[in-house]
């Protein structure tokens, strides 16, 4: 009867989830009726640059502008001005609280709200907001995430505006919030969360990148900024169907589930017509987005049902990291005004094609050139090669790095899955970039390639041919004018890889350096020392480069001739982040203080891969007793009932019906098993205190038990009457919006 029961609600929440009246998205207007165009609104809960000029002096903009490239430093002068100009800006927009905003190393948002409201010192109410409020607050540092480096005791930590990332209004229903974008540290001054490390980062590569190109014979260089634009992924799930599933609730994937006959293999979903109720969804998400200064660009249907994707224009990459936890933040909120709820998981469904959050990378001079653009001839543009060369060169040396940063619990499921890069790292340039640097000081015509397309068709022009084509494949590929790092997960914050691709190439492009000042001790070589200098880098780390399928087996094993090591799991892989080599890398740099404060991040990594995959399994246990096992039960006990008044009526079973009941009891009989053997190995590694040999054995015992539970549980369902079964059905879940 509880499954009964339990079916009924399923069913019930399948046809509310089939009968929703679609929130229409109405545009913002003018008086006459015609619509805003999103150039006149967009931003307008960013306290920027604009209205910063409006309210302080051009002088004290000019400062704040330079905090970062020059490290000037920020007075609490200064500090006091903006405050009361971004406090009169936030009240008068209806604001009545403030906020730090911080990225502790929960991959998620932290914020404490305080009340712009005090009392003054005749006791009657004022609004009030200083400089040293903006500049520093102080949260509880004892319950977030510090790898071992805070006692519980030691509660004491401190935010500190970020005067790089611009402050916010966070609207909701119930009011704004002006947020501040900070940094988060303990009381000794270690980093706690994952802006600290990334504005470091941003700094050194800047250091690099600038020597560079004075070298290259820019002496006006100034300062060099990271930008980037990360791609996200997410799937979408009607509420009803999402609270059903005790799975998508607790992990955010489904541990169990049967594909349907008809998944993603006619490819009629990738980049087709946009269903409305999303649709509808993604232009209201849109518009907070822009209000909020995040410049969305492109928006598209993904490879699987239900999958969607969101890009924005290129930025400076510490807004670009900001921006990208405010589109996961605002996704949410407004999929639940829609009766949706957005999934950032990186395999919600199996057997279905995953989630990732391609990042695209690249650099701009003080004057916003992009230094990895190749214009019309590459093979005579010495900066972009030497910029090119050096990127190449930080994936040959820190592979093993870069891969750690993209490990996660949920990324496991998701790398070179045939729908993922492998987790081996390597890179794509293209027929006319590996050309170009094959023959570099080759004397000889060079060879390139077509630059246009010419259909010879009525009507239709001819198309411009990019310098290369693209390798879905690759994890690391050069697409144009950037490179696109494609192995992020979708739910991770982009400040982890972003903060270990720069160090990386910042490592190159120092070394690279030294090799032009030993060919020219004055700091003004050639052009053919130059050229040298790239030759010999990239010939030295060419290996790395592959332009072929990266899902096929075969490269598997031309990468291991090549001596490229693939990490299959996060415990594998993020044992590069303990690796000596890597902490003299990031403690030289000014990353982190101390070798200790990196050891610590990889305690938190991999505590938190424990845990996660803890979640699954225990997930995974009370479906089995509470869902799968009760319908099989009670399917048995229906079909056996069924096959009893057949036998009455013709004096014996059908064989039909016999094989019937003997393979769902057996089916059932080895849940059983396996469902007991799941208790033992919960109660096994509960007990185990080890966290490193704990990851390990979860990575294989662990995976596999789901895997293997999942399994049978599937076959299971397949067996199961509608009206007994309890769980929304895949083909529910993804065909239901």
């Amino acid at each position: 009867m509880f499954s009964r029961n339990r079916a009924y609600s399923r069913n019930t929440a399948f046809a509310k989830a089939n009968s929703r009246k679609i929130r229409e998205f109405e545009r913002p207007r003018r008086p006459d009726g015609t619509p805003v165009p999103v150039s006149e609104y967009f931003g307008c809960n960013t306290f920027g640059w604009d209205l910063m000029q409006q309210s302080i002096s051009a002088a004290d903009v000019a400062h704040l502008r330079e905090v970062s490239p020059s490290k000037r430093k920020l007075t609490r002068e200064l500090a006091d001005r903006v405050a009361e100009a971004v406090k009169n800006w936030a009240l008068a927009k209806g604001a009545t609280h403030y906020c730090h905003w911080f990225q502790p190393q929960t991959g998620a948002t932290a914020e404490k709200h305080d009340a712009f409201f005090s009392l003054g010192k005749d006791g009657k109410a004022v609004e009030s907001f200083v400089g040293k409020l903006l500049m520093q607050q102080e949260p509880d540092a004892s319950s977030f995430p510090s790898g071992g480096r805070r006692s519980t005791f030691e509660a004491r930590g401190y935010t500190a505006w970020d005067a790089t990332s611009p402050m916010f209004l966070m609207e909701t229903v119930n009011g704004l919030t002006l947020c501040i974008p900070s940094v988060f540290i303990s009381y000794s001054g270690e980093s706690l969360d994952k802006k600290t490390p990334l504005l470091r980062s941003i700094t050194a590569i800047s250091d690099a990148a600038t020597e560079s190109l004075k070298l290259l014979g820019d002496k006006n260089a100034k300062h060099v900024v990271a930008t980037c634009g990360p791609e996200q992924e997410y799937f979408i799930i009607d509420r009803a169907l999402y609270e059903m599933r005790p799975d998508l609730v607790l992990t955010g994937r489904t541990l169990m589930g049967r594909v349907p006959p008809k998944g993603q293999q006619l490819d009629d979903h990738y980049f087709g017509s946009i269903k409305s109720r999303v649709l509808n969804f993604m232009m209201e998400s849109e518009y907070e987005l822009f209000k909020l200064g995040v410049p969305c660009k492109t928006r598209h249907n993904e490879v699987a049902p239900a999958q969607y994707e969101a890009a924005p224009i290129f930025e400076f990459a510490n807004i670009a990291a900001d921006h990208n936890q405010l589109v996961m933040e605002v996704l949410k909120t407004v999929a639940k005004r829609h009766d949706l709820v957005a999934l950032f998981h990186e395999k919600p469904y199996a057997d279905m094609n995953g989630s990732g959050k391609h990042l695209n990378w690249s650099l701009a001079d003080q004057k916003g050139n992009n230094l990895l653009d190749p214009s019309d001839n590459p093979e005579e543009n010495v900066r972009f090669l030497y910029f090119l060369t050096a990127a190449v060169k930080s994936v040959y040396d820190w592979g093993n790095i870069l891969r750690a940063s993209v490990a996660s619990a949920g990324n496991d499921y998701r790398l070179g899955a045939n729908e993922a890069p492998p987790a081996i790292m390597s890179v794509f340039l293209g027929e006319t970039l590996t050309n170009v640097l094959d023959q570099l000081g080759d004397p000889s015509p060079f060879k390139g390639v077509e630059t246009e397309i010419n259909l010879d068709l009525p009507r239709v022009p001819v198309i411009a041919k990019d310098n290369t084509d693209r390798n879905r494949t690759s994890p690391f590929a050069f697409t144009g004018n950037k490179f696109e790092f494609r192995a992020l997960g979708s739910s991770q914050s982009v400040s982890y890889p972003t903060t270990f691709l720069n160090c990386a190439v910042t490592d190159s492009l120092k070394k690279m350096n030294q090799m032009l000042l030993e060919k020219a001790p004055d700091g003004n070589p050639s052009k053919d020392q130059i050229t040298e200098v790239i030759k010999e880098t990239y010939e030295s780390v060419k290996t790395i480069c592959f332009e072929g399928d990266g899902y096929s087996e075969e490269w598997h094993q031309n990468a291991l001739t090549r001596g490229l090591k693939e990490a299959k799991d996060t415990p594998s892989a993020l044992e590069a982040i303990r690796d000596e080599k890597t902490k003299k890398l990031m403690v030289g740099l000014g990353i982190y203080d101390s070798a200790d404060e990196l050891e610590s991040r990889y305690n938190v990594l991999i505590e938190r891969y424990n845990k996660i995959r803890m979640i699954e399994l225990e997930t995974s246990l009370e479906m089995v007793m509470h869902h799968v096992l009760p319908a099989a039960h009670a399917q048995l006990q229906q079909r056996s009932e069924t096959a009893d008044s057949l036998k009455e009526a013709l004096g014996s079973y059908s064989s039909v019906q016999k094989k019937e009941l003997e393979k769902l009891c057996k089916l059932t009989d080895e849940l059983i098993a396996k469902k007991e053997k799941l208790s033992i190995l919960i109660e096994k590694c509960r007990n185990q205190e080890d966290q490193v040999k704990l990851g390990h054995d979860l990575a294989l015992e662990g995976v596999a038990s789901l895997e293997q539970i999942g399994h049978i549980a599937n076959q299971i369902e397949l067996n199961i009457d509608d009206d007994l079964w309890s769980l929304p059905r895949y083909r529910e879940m993804i065909f239901s919006l």
